[in-house]
């Protein structure tokens, strides 16, 4: 099998995993003991008259249970994701407009750096294996992993924001934007930059670590090969040796998780959204846990799982790339 079939196939294969999200969705909201959206539903009618129809009308609780579950599976296939009770807007433009580019600044920027910096530094010690940098290096990579995040965050808060008043203590942008917005575009950048710096610090501490390890692990299985051997006889660089025969041969593990760890970045981080008040998918969950807001929930784990599916295809096709051993079949 060539490669447009193997993309025929998986891209096959997606759909019926989109699906079965949806199906689950569905059955884990509607179908529950009790159906809990449809109580949810129910609730909001003393508050508002108004929303509880529209509500009811979206999900089609006053029809037959199979037509609820086509209309959920056309309500998904089409991003028509409900309405958020607490801010009265469609649920899809809450995500979309306003949380989730937040989110993807602040992921982006945390994942981004902590994935380059703990490959780079996992080869170096690899290589240096056995040394005091390699034991030093495991050491911090094992204490910044283990440590909980919020503790880290309480700590970088304490330091950078309330002993040196470097940056705010939270927020995602100044406070006075709402009576003063920004006038030109380095305001907009410096503004922004302030409030993403902490979380995205404390984001990186918490994750480079891992890193660190896993490049460690991968290159250590495979630096001893016998390639390694015959490159270092050609009179190789030991710098070329490893990032473009060593980190090549080893990427594949890498790959999986980096592809994963982009998807994930839309469910946001939870803790350190919630302790920096970081307007995003992660502090949205939580409000939505607080009392449940079950269509919210409802959209971020449909969108999370629609995002690991296309990660993993896309980390298929990577292999073969980064090996010609790979096939495609």
């Amino acid at each position: 099998m060539g490669l447009r079939g193997f993309i025929a196939k998986r891209l096959v294969y997606m759909l019926i995993l989109i699906w079965a999200v949806i199906t689950i969705n569905f059955l884990i909201f509607s179908m529950l003991p009790g159906n809990p959206m449809e109580a949810y539903v129910a609730g909001l009618k003393k508050l508002d008259e108004e929303r509880y129809n529209e509500l009811k009308k979206h999900f089609g609780l006053d029809k037959p249970l199979h037509e609820q579950y086509i209309l959920s599976l056309r309500n998904m296939l089409t991003f028509n994701l409900g309405i958020s009770f607490r801010s009265g807007t469609q649920v899809s433009d809450e995500i979309f407009q306003r949380r989730l580019p937040n989110t993807l600044l602040l992921m982006g920027v945390s994942t981004v750096t902590s994935i380059i910096v703990g490959m780079l530094i996992g080869v170096i010690v690899a290589y240096k294996r056995g040394s005091l940098l390699d034991t030093g290096m495991v050491t911090v990579s094992l204490a910044t992993y283990s440590v909980p995040i919020f503790f880290i965050g309480w700590i970088i808060i304490f330091i950078f924001a309330i002993q040196l008043g470097w940056f705010p203590t939270g927020g995602t942008v100044p406070p006075t934007w709402g009576r003063l917005p920004p006038t030109n575009i380095i305001e907009t950048i410096t503004g922004r930059l302030s409030h993403i710096i902490l979380p995205a610090f404390t984001l990186f501490l918490f994750g480079f670590g891992g890193w660190i390890l896993l490049t460690r692990a991968c290159i250590l299985e495979t630096i001893t090969e016998d390639y390694v051997l015959t490159a270092r006889a050609k009179g190789l660089k030991e710098r070329t040796i490893l990032y473009k025969h060593v980190l090549k041969n080893a990427a594949l593990p890498l790959v999986t998780n980096v592809a994963l760890s982009f998807a994930f970045m839309v469910s946001g981080a939870i803790i350190t959204e919630t302790l920096f008040s970081y307007d995003g998918m992660g502090l949205l969950t939580w409000k939505a846990l607080t009392p449940p807001a079950l269509p919210v929930l409802q959209s971020i784990f449909y969108i999370l799982a629609l995002c690991v599916i296309f990660a993993n295809f896309i980390a298929d096709l990577l292999y073969g790339v980064l090996d010609p051993r790979v096939k495609y079949g």
